[in-house]
C-alpha cells in the first residue's frame, strides 16, 4: 500500500483501456443542455451513469431537481472520519451542441474515436473526460488503500453550458451538506499541453450592446450621402474611444489599479501556449507594459464580439438607419462590475457620443474570483503535483475564461483549486472536440497523487 502503487493503478486504468471504455459510454449520452432534445439525456447521465459509478465507490447519492428552469443536480458524499479533511469536487455532465455533420469524416460527436494521441467526441475535454479522470483516480486510491483517508463530496450539475441555472440556489440550500475544507475540481485548459497547471479562480464576464439608431429606414447613398449621419461610422468611432488601436482599454474603471505582487510573481514563469494549431500571439496588443500571461490572467480585456450595420450579406447603396455591436468585458478581482455600464455611459457622453445606447445583454454575470497564490492549499497542491510529475506546475491566479467559481469561493467560502486536464487547442464547443491522451494519462497520475496525499494527514487543515 503506497502512493506509487495508487499512481500505478491509475495509469493501468488508462493503459488497459478502462478509461476509454468509461469515457466512450459517457460520450454516447447526448446530454446537450442547449437543446430541447437533450433535456432527457441530462437526467440519464446522472441517474444511469454517474449514480452507479459513485455508489460503487461508496458514495451516497441524491438527485435534486433544478429549483429554477434547467437540468437536475447530483450530490454525492463518502464520509469516513470527522478528523480528516473534507474535499468538495465539482463536475458538469452537460455538453454543448453536438453539431452533427460538421465533424471531420469518420468522426461523430457521440462516438469516442481514437486518432493518434487524440480521443475525439463531444465532452471529451469539456467536461466528461476531465471528471472521468478524477473518478478514475479516486477509484485507484480506494483500491490501493482501502479507503480514501479523507471525506469526499461531489456536486455534478447539468447546466454549466447554459450559465449554470439553479446552481447558486442549490448551493445556498445545501450549504451545510456542501461544507468542506477545500474545493478541488477540473475544467478548462492547461497553460500549455505539456505543463501541469493549477488555476485558482476565474475572470468575470459582463456582456452588453452598443447601439446607434438614428432614423426609420435606409436612404439612398447617392441622394443622401454626405447629408445624413451614418450610424456605422458613429459606432465605429465610439468603440475607438473605448479601446485604442492596439487594444488598450481607455475606460479605466474596467481595469484594476495594479497587479498584486503575489499575482505578478505567480505569472513570472508562465508562457501562454495553446498547442498545435493555436494562433500566434499579437504581442503588441492589449495593456502596455504587461506580459502575455499578465494580460490574460491578471488584467481585464474588452472585445467586440459582433458588429452589424446595414445588410452585410447583401449590401445595397443605402445609408443604414442603425448599427449595433455585441461587446464583452472579461474582468479580474479588483474591479467593480456593477459600475461597468455606468462608467462607459459617462465615457461616451464625455466623448460626445450621447446618441450611442448602452444595454446589458444578460440578466447577470459570472463574477471574478481569485485565491491568493500564497494560500497554503496552493503550496500543498503544487508540491503534490511536483512530487508526481517531477515538474513545477504553472500556477494561474485565475483562468482567463469564466466559470461559476464565485459560488464556491464566495457563497460557500471555500479555497478553490482547479487542476485542468485539457488544453486551449482542444476544439471544445466546436466540431472535432478532443482530449490529448498523454495529458489524460498524466492527469490520472496527478489526481491519484493528490487524493492520496489528502488522506495522509498532512494537509493545511490537517
Amino acid at each position: 500500500m503506497s502512493r506509487d502503487a495508487a499512481i500505478a493503478a491509475a495509469e493501468r486504468y488508462f493503459d488497459e483501456g478502462g478509461f476509454a471504455r468509461d469515457l466512450a459510454r459517457r460520450v454516447a449520452i447526448p446530454s446537450e443542455s442547449q437543446s430541447a432534445e437533450g433535456q432527457g439525456a441530462l437526467r440519464v447521465y446522472l441517474e444511469d451513469e454517474m449514480r452507479p459509478t459513485l455508489e460503487a465507490l461508496g458514495f451516497a447519492c441524491r438527485l435534486l431537481p433544478n429549483p429554477t428552469a434547467g437540468g437536475p443536480f447530483l450530490i454525492a458524499e463518502r464520509a469516513e472520519t470527522v478528523n480528516a479533511p473534507t474535499v468538495l469536487g465539482y463536475a458538469h455532465g452537460d455538453v454543448i451542441r453536438g453539431l452533427d455533420g460538421q465533424w471531420r469524416e469518420g468522426l461523430s460527436p457521440w462516438r469516442l474515436a481514437e486518432r493518434g494521441e487524440r480521443l475525439y467526441g463531444r465532452g471529451t475535454a469539456d467536461n466528461k473526460g476531465q471528471h472521468t479522470i478524477n473518478l478514475g483516480a479516486l477509484a485507484a486510491v480506494l483500491a490501493t488503500r482501502g479507503r480514501l483517508g479523507f471525506n469526499a463530496k461531489l456536486l455534478i450539475e447539468t447546466g454549466e453550458e447554459v450559465g449554470s441555472p439553479g446552481l447558486r440556489e442549490i448551493c445556498a440550500a445545501e450549504r451545510t451538506q456542501l461544507a468542506a475544507d477545500l474545493f478541488l475540481a477540473s475544467d478548462g485548459p492547461r497553460v500549455a499541453p505539456e505543463r501541469p497547471t493549477l488555476f485558482l479562480g476565474a475572470r468575470g464576464i459582463v456582456d452588453f450592446t452598443l447601439e446607434v439608431a438614428l432614423r426609420e429606414g435606409a436612404h439612398h447613398s447617392g441622394n443622401w450621402g454626405g447629408l445624413l449621419a451614418n450610424p456605422g461610422i458613429i459606432l465605429a468611432h465610439a468603440i475607438a474611444s473605448i479601446v485604442s488601436a492596439r487594444g488598450a482599454i481607455r475606460v479605466r474603471e474596467w481595469v484594476p489599479q495594479s497587479l498584486p505582487n503575489s499575482v505578478r510573481a505567480a505569472l513570472a514563469d508562465i508562457t501562454v501556449e495553446g498547442g498545435p494549431g493555436a494562433p500566434a500571439i499579437d504581442r503588441d496588443w492589449g495593456e502596455p507594459g504587461l506580459s502575455p500571461a499578465e494580460k490574460v490572467f491578471g488584467w481585464s480585456s474588452f472585445e467586440v464580439l459582433a458588429f452589424k450595420t446595414g445588410n452585410p450579406e447583401a449590401p445595397v447603396n443605402a445609408i443604414p438607419p442603425r448599427a449595433h455591436a455585441h461587446c464583452q468585458i472579461r474582468y479580474v478581482v479588483g474591479t467593480d462590475p456593477t459600475r461597468f455600464l455606468e462608467a462607459v455611459r459617462r465615457h461616451l457622453d464625455a466623448a460626445g457620443f450621447g446618441m450611442v445606447g448602452v444595454a446589458p445583454t444578460r440578466s447577470g454575470h459570472f463574477a471574478a474570483t481569485r485565491l491568493d497564490p500564497d494560500h497554503p492549499w496552493v503550496a500543498w497542491a503544487a508540491a503534490s503535483i511536483e512530487r508526481t510529475t517531477g515538474a513545477r506546475p504553472a500556477i494561474l491566479p485565475n483562468l482567463g475564461g469564466s466559470l461559476p467559481n464565485d459560488i464556491f469561493a464566495d457563497l460557500l467560502g471555500l479555497p478553490t483549486v482547479w487542476v485542468p486536464h485539457s488544453y486551449a487547442g482542444c476544439a471544445q464547443h466546436a466540431p472535432d472536440e478532443h482530449l490529448l491522451k498523454p495529458v489524460a494519462r498524466q492527469g490520472l497520475a496527478m489526481m491519484a497523487g493528490l487524493y492520496w496525499d489528502l488522506g495522509e494527514g498532512r494537509t493545511p487543515t490537517g
